[in-house]
């Protein structure tokens, strides 16, 4: 999940910078190849790259790939998983018409000199779902309470940058919270050990804790700074190959929108393809997980994928305001404009 790559971040930013550089020029981007489905008709073939291993973040893809949706416009869609330097270089560098990264990841990509043409398309989630899970047993009903406990940290400056903001907007002293560098990979044993409180994404890692038989409290960082609900993951594309294969890219997008809301309104079965074209998933981890997370795909919003522009610039001036990022232009780095209706 996202959270193992956290540790990496810090390397990510600088490497991610010197890997895109020159990346993704018009005359860089690989045309589209055509092959022939089971009846001789001709597909365009698309390469998406996910983010890390598959989970129910990207249930859509693959019950959009099971369900022929994909075929209906024409598309063969390649879902591949990421090299170590990210979805988005192979995106910026034309290897790939699509990938999957998350707004927090991508100032690196915005703010560098060499202009990398890397947009946002399409929202996977309509909201921030991660915060921090610790035991019920340790009282940590918010964040004040973490006070005196010891928080699993990355040691990344945007991630305490964020961690202080929640705990002093809540009353708290940032400086009592204990920060232990430690690389988290199973969450319930890590709070069964010496960690008390973990920053999670609930989909996965709070339903994994849930199905260990733990009880726990949980709050959303969305619910105490309005900054922090950024949009986590979105689908991003390179700028010059969307200019180019306009019908492609809506294509691409119609097809997944149909994914997406298959999983909306039938998770049960939803899981099941997941499980059934990933079978070194949990089907039980799978299906609560789907059953959690398949309202959240488009939450109060009627159209699937979109990206609210004051949400997005928000985080990003809340980034520049404390020295986090360079400052982002309003609206830069995302489009609605290949979303269907």
């Amino acid at each position: 999940m996202r959270i193992m790559r956290k540790l990496a971040t810090a390397i990510w930013a600088t490497a991610m910078t010197l890997a895109l550089a020159g990346c993704g020029k018009g005359d860089d981007i690989a045309p589209l190849t055509n092959v022939e489905d089971g009846n001789g008709s001709e597909l365009k073939e698309i390469t998406l790259v996910l983010d890390w291993t598959p989970n129910t973040n990207h249930t859509g893809f693959y019950v959009a790939v099971n369900e022929g949706f994909y075929e209906e416009e024409g598309l063969k869609v390649n879902i591949v998983q990421p090299p170590e330097d990210g979805a988005t270089t192979m995106v910026a560098s034309g290897q790939a018409q699509f990938g999957i990264d998350f707004q927090d990841y991508l100032p690196p990509v915005f703010t560098s000199e060499e202009k990398i043409p890397v947009t946002a398309v399409a929202a996977l989630i309509q909201h921030n779902t991660s915060g921090i899970i610790s035991l019920k047993e340790d009282n940590i009903n918010s964040p004040k309470d973490l006070e005196g406990k010891n928080y699993a940290t990355w040691d990344l400056p945007i991630e305490k940058a964020m961690m202080q903001n929640i705990v002093e907007a809540d009353g708290g002293d940032f400086s009592k919270v204990n920060l232990i560098p430690e690389y988290v990979e199973n969450e319930a044993a890590a709070l069964q050990q010496d960690i008390d409180a973990i920053w999670v994404y609930y989909a996965w890692a709070g339903i994994s804790t849930k199905q260990a038989g733990l009880d726990t409290n949980m709050f959303y960082f969305k619910d105490i700074t309005p900054e922090f609900d950024y949009y986590s993951p979105v689908i991003v594309s390179n700028t010059d190959w969307l200019s180019e294969n306009e019908d492609v890219a809506k294509a691409f997008l119609r097809a997944t929108k149909k994914g997406y809301e298959f999983a909306i309104n039938d998770p049960d079965t939803a899981a099941e393809i997941l499980v059934n074209q990933v079978p070194e998933l949990s089907l039980e981890l799978v299906k609560e997980s789907q059953e959690w997370l398949s309202p959240q795909y488009k939450a109060e919003v009627e159209r699937w994928g979109y990206i609210d522009q004051s949400r997005w610039d928000a985080f990003y001036k809340w980034l520049s305001d404390n020295g986090l990022s360079e400052e982002i232009p309003a609206g830069y780095g995302f489009t609605n404009e290949y979303l269907p209706d």
